[in-house]
């Protein structure tokens, strides 16, 4: 045998070897026989280079050092679930998802992985690229880490599977594998991990791939996106996948449930919300999905989460410990939120000393007294907040009630308290130091500006010196003016200014994010940036102008017209303006308001031959058109591909919708 079907041999059995025992967990030889093949063709390849293959088992090892993540666009953006955490909310669910079907559909149930999400694009049955969820559109290009993870397949088993699909998954750290890696961690005197998502995270991040593979991370998947060759239900998806070598949820395990039935899905739950502590990896709740595809383009998305998916979150642990005080932060916008003074208690892994009180008629609500034993929780998993008082701990002590302060902890402007707002708010904006400083430092932020060579310290420091005072103060900075503060070197003062100078290549949705309106987050701001063209077209928009936009409510449109009216706010755009900075969209990618489409209200439903359902998307935006998620009165056209739902397609009919097959639109695309 020559060298070459050799190499080709020996990579197609270590391929079938290793998904026997990380996927299948049933291996048909032993590890050492395995380590010795695989030896083998470490050899082979290091004596042939030019056989060389991305794909191959050796490459699980790592050993490629990354100095810097590449930041790449998602072909469909990654959202995040809507949350809900009681029978009610999830009810709600169901009667939402079958009122927009008309009918009720079948839904399928799984686990929810706390791990990191992961999207795997494959190419001729290769894994090209994995890519971090990042913002939702953006994320990282973590290829190389992502190959040392054993159940995830570098080339896809079996010969029949689509030219080009993408999977999408969790990254998780196996209880075992965390609890040998601390143990390690402590024999070598080093700070023992928190828990296993956290490490995970952390792990896919790192530089050396050498490290990552030493980790034994673990994945299972749970999306499949191929527009032109679609399965009909997730579940056949899953089936498929499992066929191809991927680690899918096992019903023999009873990891997933298809069931039209509530009550099926409600025991299913109660099941898992027991269970989940015999799992060697930790869940967090159950994911409930509408299992039809062309169902769930139907029901379509909002702007941060699908409507056809929901996660059902587990209660989160509780501990009692002690109210020991209360202290007041000042956000960016001048929000004043009280954060409660914990005695220390471990909870979920981690120390918890602090919990957010969210605003005054959460305090009035738990009647909080300083020296109170109070229940605490990670609201999410996450943030920590107290859920009661353990009245009977309180009993025959004299303890002082909480009230909530009248005047800004850090300025003494009296607080104020808009009718049908929960917080109160410092409106010395220009002379409230945490509001100066929050607006600079979220300015810089990765998210915003990503300014490199400066930090919230360093914010501070220089505020305190008088060098800043607002955001376009950055661009005066000098390099005397920062020299002369302590701790600052010649090389880091260059990569500061080189750093503030490289922020103005930001993009204008970046920017208008940046600027900090109240309540523009980064969708949001994504969404104006698309529909506005430029901040000059944004400032003269009427609040029925801005709630015309697509997901823009009237709070939000109120919020950017109160913005702009402020003479201080429209002074700092122009200076901004003025440095350079990008506060319009790019030709190519604004809406045209006379294109082809202009006027019309669009939605695109079904699978296309010769374009994908986000290229069909794009094109209508590119010439005028405005996309709807659902079939309503306001829809002037439905765009009509393969397997679309009857539903919707009976509704555009009864409505008296134009409906085009994908021809058709291609055909109104060449006269424009």
């Amino acid at each position: 045998m020559d060298v070459k079907n050799r190499i080709d041999e020996l990579r197609s059995a270590l391929h079938k070897y290793n998904h026997e025992y990380y996927v299948l967990n049933n291996p048909s030889i032993s590890d050492y026989d395995f380590d010795m093949l695989l030896k083998e063709l470490e050899k082979l390849e290091e004596k042939h280079p030019e056989y060389a293959d991305e794909s191959s088992p050796t490459r699980r090892v790592g050993g490629d050092i990354t100095k810097q993540f590449k930041v790449v666009k998602h072909r469909s953006p990654m959202l995040s679930l809507s949350n809900t955490y009681d029978t009610e909310e999830l009810e709600a669910f169901f009667n939402r998802a079958e009122e927009g079907l008309g009918f009720a559909p079948e839904y399928i149930c799984e686990l929810k992985y706390d791990g990191v999400a992961i999207s795997l694009i494959y190419k001729d049955g290769n894994l090209i690229q994995a890519i971090t969820r990042g913002d939702g559109t953006k994320g990282e290009d973590i290829t190389a880490n992502v190959k040392t993870v054993r159940a995830i397949p570098l080339k896809v088993l079996g010969a029949i599977q689509p030219d080009e699909f993408e999977v999408r998954g969790e990254i998780f750290m196996p209880h075992k594998a965390f609890m040998e890696l601390n143990a390690q961690r402590e024999q070598e005197g080093e700070e023992l991990f928190a828990n296993p998502r956290n490490t995970a995270a952390g792990t896919l991040k790192m530089q050396d791939s050498s490290v990552v593979a030493s980790r034994n991370l673990d994945s299972f998947v749970y999306g499949y996106l191929n527009d032109k060759d679609p399965a009909e239900k997730l579940s056949d998806a899953y089936q498929k996948l499992e066929e191809w070598g991927f680690k899918v949820p096992s019903e023999i395990k009873k990891m997933i449930l298809v069931s039209t039935s509530r009550e099926a899905i409600f025991e299913f739950i109660a099941h898992w919300d027991e269970a989940r502590t015999k799992l060697d990896f930790d869940i967090d709740g159950i994911v409930i999905k509408v299992n039809n595809f062309n169902h769930q383009e139907e029901l379509g998305y909002t702007a941060k989460s699908p409507k056809w998916a929901v996660a059902y979150k587990f209660k989160a642990e509780q501990q009692v410990t002690i109210l020991e005080g209360v202290e007041y932060q000042v956000g960016r916008t001048g929000a004043v939120t009280p954060v409660a003074q914990l005695k220390p208690v471990l909870l979920s892994g981690t120390t918890v000393k602090r919990a957010s009180l969210h605003n005054a008629d959460q305090i009035a609500k738990l009647d909080l007294h300083l020296g109170d034993a109070v229940y605490v929780e990670k609201g999410g998993e996450i943030i920590p907040k107290i859920t009661g008082v353990d009245l009977k701990q309180r009993e025959g002590k004299d303890l002082s009630p909480v009230n909530f302060i009248s005047h800004c902890p850090a300025c003494q402007t009296a607080l104020n308290r808009l009718e049908g707002e929960a917080q109160h708010f410092c409106n010395n904006s220009l002379g409230c130091p945490p509001q100066v400083s929050g607006r600079i430092i979220h300015f810089i932020s990765r998210k915003a500006m990503d300014i490199e060579g400066i930090g919230a310290e360093s914010v501070e420091q220089f505020i305190e010196a008088g060098i800043i005072r607002k955001p376009s103060d950055l661009y005066a900075l000098t390099f005397e003016d920062v020299i002369a503060l302590e701790r600052w070197a010649d090389k880091s003062v260059e990569k500061l200014l080189e750093g503030i100078e490289q922020s103005k290549t930001q993009t204008y949705p970046r920017v208008l994010f940046a600027i900090g309106i109240r309540f523009v987050g980064e969708t949001v701001a994504k969404k104006l940036a698309k529909h506005s063209g430029s901040i000059d077209a944004l400032l003269s928009m009427t609040r029925d102008e801005l709630e015309a936009i697509p997901d823009i409510g009237p709070r939000i449109a109120e919020s950017i017209v109160q913005y702009f009216e402020n003479q201080d706010n429209r002074a700092e755009i122009e200076r901004l303006k003025g440095f350079g900075l990008n506060f319009e969209l790019d030709e190519s990618e604004k809406i045209s308001g006379e294109g082809m489409f202009s006027g019309l209200n669009m939605v695109v439903s079904g699978s296309f031959s010769e374009y994908s359902r986000d290229e069909i998307k794009n094109l209508i935006e590119r010439e005028g058109g405005s996309l709807k998620s659902g079939v309503s009165a306001k829809v002037n056209v439905l765009v009509a591909g393969e397997n679309m739902g009857p539903s919707k397609k009976q509704k555009a009919e009864a409505l008296n919708i134009e409906i085009w097959t994908e021809g058709m639109f291609k055909e109104r695309l060449n006269k424009a």
